[in-house]
């Protein structure tokens, strides 16, 4: 398996194009229109949001699929504004930025799928929606798709996108998408919105399977800052162009391939935070289970204690554990293991759930570093899970307390 994050030489899954313009709905002016059009007909998988508070975009594009899961054509998104508890008036509005890219793209409204990012509460501005799509049909290419993954960010401060390719009976096939997101970061899933294109020949079910399985150790292991949006979406789309088709034996490496990417996708998310300066990756192992792991992991990854702790390069080593033992998974307090950074620099900081004689000063240096590496042995069992975020800083508090204004 090969992979490519420059930003240079970015592209998507062969059989895709792309577009973006600004039309208005970021006060900067900057591009928050982005449109992925497909060849021919997609098949097509999704993720969403578990919020039950959902976006317009999300009940829209959730019927879609469940109707037209082998006809997709084009993904439109926009961004700076969410189209979230915006009512009936909202539903309309997605449904006629279908209509209109579909008009222009020579499909119908059920072969496009909408996403929408921003503010919450407002309705969408139609008439710069509506001449927005007007130039961004005109203007699809198979060039432009590091515009499109720019038009899409919100708070983020760059692009997000990754590719992989992995051989199939001798043929290759490509799996390349991009992603925004830097804060509402929680699962499942997180202020974050992602696009990702292949080329291969899948059946939809076989497609919603791997991407359920990929976000599930991906965008759905990965923490900013505890909040789950309303807008969250995973939207992966087969144009087949590759020829290569994907069954039952050949469909474990296309996850595994996808999964990695995703993964890179959801760390860059994290590495982006808003206000973040340190990455910190949680590994939790001799659990019962995955999903225990998961959760012990997932708990000490949303503590803001621990999170500010890290930011402040403070191996306060008693607010981990005490974010463990409050996660709701079964432990045993003598049997907890912690330990700091990499295989080559491992420095054991608890043993049995006591303190052992560490280093302070090297235990200091770790968490001054980036990322910050982290270890919890539960002595239970064989599973393991790694969660992903950031530590907390002044900055976040800053952005998120004027964020409408």
């Amino acid at each position: 398996m090969s992979h490519s994050n420059t930003v240079e030489s970015f592209t998507l899954a062969p059989g895709f194009r792309t577009a973006a313009v600004a039309c208005g709905l970021k006060p900067s002016g900057n591009l928050d229109l982005a449109l992925v059009a497909a060849d021919g007909p997609c098949s097509a998988a999704g993720v969403f949001t578990t919020n039950r508070v959902k976006a317009a975009p999300v009940l829209y594009d959730q019927a879609a699929l469940a109707e037209n899961a082998v006809g997709i054509r084009a993904v439109l998104t926009n961004a700076g504004n969410a189209n979230a508890c915006t009512g009936e008036e909202g539903i309309a509005n997605t449904r006629r930025m279908a209509e209109l890219t579909a008009y222009a793209l020579r499909c119908q409204p059920e072969d496009v799928l909408i996403l929408s990012t921003g503010v919450i509460g407002r309705q969408l501005p139609m008439d710069k929606v509506t001449q927005g799509i007007a130039e961004v049909t005109s203007k699809v290419a198979d060039t432009a798709p590091l515009q499109a993954a720019r038009a899409i960010m919100t708070t983020d401060t760059k692009p997000k996108l990754s590719t992989r390719q992995f051989e199939s009976n001798g043929q290759t096939v490509t799996i390349s998408g991009f992603c925004k997101g830097a804060a509402m970061i929680h699962p499942n899933m997180a202020t974050m919105l992602a696009i990702i294109t292949t080329d291969a020949i899948v059946e939809p079910d076989m497609l919603q399977a791997a991407l359920r399985a990929a976000v599930g150790r991906s965008f759905n292991r990965i923490s900013v800052d505890g909040d789950m949006s309303t807008n969250d979406t995973v939207l992966l789309l087969a144009s087949g162009v590759s020829g290569v088709t994907l069954d039952s034996q050949t469909l474990p490496p296309f996850t595994e391939a996808l999964t990695d990417m995703c993964t890179d996708l959801a760390k860059q998310i994290v590495a982006d935070g808003e206000g973040a300066t340190k990455m910190i990756e949680i590994t939790v192992t001799g659990a019962q289970s995955e999903a225990q792991a998961h959760m012990v992991a997932d708990s000490i990854a949303r503590s803001p204690l621990v999170k500010t702790a890290i930011h402040g390069g403070d191996p306060n080593w008693g607010r981990i554990l005490c974010a463990a033992g409050y996660s709701g998974a079964p432990l045993d307090q003598e049997r907890l293991r912690l330990s700091f950074g990499d295989e080559a620099q491992r420095l054991l900081a608890v043993e049995r759930g006591m303190p052992t004689d560490y280093d302070l000063a090297r235990a200091e240096a770790l968490f001054q570093g980036n990322p910050v590496l982290i270890q919890l042995d539960l002595g239970l069992g064989d599973f393991d899970a790694t969660v992903w975020t950031c530590d907390l800083s002044k900055e976040y508090v800053d952005l998120n307390a004027l964020y409408t204004t």
